[in-house]
């Protein structure tokens, strides 16, 4: 496929809900400043290894829970209207099966001896990279292909509700996790509706918490006061 052809699959969002836009743009970022570090990684160093290789299992238990959600709630939706997501689900199957090729790379670099350490090191970056470069296309096929299907058969208001089903099913920290990798990734506009959407939906207590430990340690200074400006945020 031609990068013409990839650019003509994109269809135009028209104003309808983009349920995979967000948590996309936060997976990528993160993986791609992750594989940078790992390619720049010195591994006799074994501190700064330690924090790398537990950066990426987190990135990995982020990506896990991910693709529960979609299983759980995208495609049970669309299998529960006769819609078959075979490719997506298959897709998913290879997922899993890197989430355990990797941790087993992680596990490898973590009890090499030190004159290996840098090989074993090299392996599990190319084994992340071939991860991502197959997790981007598969981003790409939900975000080209099955969102279509979601538009064609669920209102905004139906694809809003599974996306709350989503969040409303994740444990305080994990969903912590996921605001700090996505927000970054954002533009201002979408960073400002779902912060905004926080601030509507939450108890006083929790959304303080989640500005505290999840929303200003992951925006710089100036985007921080941006997005406090826009949504009214408490200085």
């Amino acid at each position: 496929m031609t990068h013409a052809d990839l650019l003509g699959r994109v269809p135009a969002l028209d104003g309808r809900y983009d349920i995979y836009g967000n948590i996309h743009k936060g997976l990528r970022r993160t993986e791609c400043l992750l594989l940078s570090r790992l390619g720049a990684n010195d591994f006799a160093d074994a501190a700064a290894t330690d924090k790398l290789l537990a950066d990426i299992r987190r990135l990995l238990a982020l990506a896990a829970a991910h693709v529960r959600h979609e299983d759980g709630e995208i495609h049970a939706a669309l299998n529960g209207r006769g819609i078959a997501t075979d490719l997506v689900d298959a897709q998913h199957d290879d997922h899993r099966a890197a989430f355990a090729a990797l941790e087993s790379g992680i596990v490898a670099v973590e009890t090499a001896p030190a004159a290996h350490r840098a090989e074993a090191g090299r392996a599990l970056y190319l084994a992340f990279a071939a991860y991502i470069a197959d997790d981007f296309a598969h981003m790409h096929e939900e975000e080209t292909v099955t969102a279509p299907l979601l538009w064609r058969h669920f209102t905004d208001e139906e694809l809003l509700a599974i996306e709350m089903r989503i969040i409303a099913s994740l444990p305080p920290e994990e969903n912590m996790a996921f605001t700090r990798i996505m927000l970054p990734a954002m533009n201002p506009d979408q960073r400002a509706a779902l912060v905004g959407g926080m601030l509507q939906a939450m108890p006083r207590e929790v959304f303080a918490a989640v500005v505290e430990f999840a929303i200003r340690p992951s925006l710089t200074e100036a985007d921080f006061q941006a997005l406090r400006l826009s949504v009214g945020l408490a200085a």
